[in-house]
């Protein structure tokens, strides 16, 4: 839950930005920023490396940020609360094949039926938006299953920082150019590394603290509270009022996570 709110006030404020930035440089500033900073803390460049290590820390990122990437870009077609339910297909979808279950089959019908509702919510912008939202999806279940790795190797915490120097690198081509023009406005650049302790640095190190102690189902049903979480801070921060169809799709994807593990209604 605290990893849930600083990560979706970060996107609050990386919202903030978005007439300012380009949302692909929002993302290549949030992450750049984010490994910078583990790195520099970490000092990880005193750590003995090998490639394997080396190997999956960088796969890691590279999903790590292409999911911050297309998250941003779907979020600047939908709100947020919507943006993340629809995003949380990819976690629903690594609950429901770890479960291998009926209940688990259930889920994923209530999971598309909840992207199909939000999908419907608003006509403009909203196929460009979803189709994001989706990609991000796919790549938090890479998240999820690549994290899990490099949280229980020795690396650890260096292997996100370095990773996400990796990812930086890997979506700088889409963002890149926008930074280079945040250089000269010190307090977007001042926000956009705010953004990444924030959306970054704090949940998922948090998540790699999770990730040490439970298997990538029940780590993705953990994840069970975050559209509401970010419907919440959508509607402080960022005055975005859901409608009842956006409340109906949000909570058909909630039901779909709790419910697509056995046991995971009374955890």
């Amino acid at each position: 839950m605290v990893g849930a709110v600083s990560q979706y006030l970060g996107a609050a404020v990386a919202a903030t930005l978005f007439d300012e930035l380009a949302p692909s440089g929002v993302a290549v500033l949030r992450v750049l920023g984010a490994g910078a900073m583990i790195v520099l803390l970490r000092r990880s460049w005193r750590r003995r490396w090998d490639l394997n290590v080396l190997g999956r820390a960088a796969a890691f990122g590279v999903s790590l940020a292409a999911m911050n990437l297309c998250f941003y870009l779907a979020m600047d077609k939908l709100p947020l609360g919507n943006a993340v339910a629809i995003e949380f297909t990819g976690p629903v979808v690594v609950a429901a094949v770890g479960a291998r279950t009926l209940r688990s089959a259930g889920a994923l019908v209530l999971a598309i039926a909840g992207v199909l509702v939000l999908a419907g919510v608003e006509a403009e912008g909203t196929a460009r938006g979803v189709t994001f939202a989706l990609l991000a999806g796919a790549f938090w279940a890479g998240y999820i299953l690549l994290g899990h790795r490099v949280a229980r190797s020795p690396a650890s915490v260096d292997g996100l920082g370095l990773g996400m120097l990796a990812g930086a690198v890997a979506i700088g081509p889409f963002g890149i150019s926008a930074v280079g023009g945040a250089l000269d406005a010190p307090l977007v650049l001042a926000l956009g590394v705010a953004t990444g302790l924030l959306s970054n640095v704090i949940p998922y190190r948090i998540d790699q603290a999770v990730m040490r102690r439970v298997d990538p189902p029940r780590f993705a049903l953990l994840q069970a509270l975050l559209p509401v979480t970010a419907t919440i801070v959508g509607l402080a921060a960022l005055a975005q009022v859901p409608s009842g169809q956006e409340l109906l799709g949000i909570g058909l994807v909630m039901v779909a996570i709790a419910g697509s593990r056995p046991g995971a209604t009374s955890a």
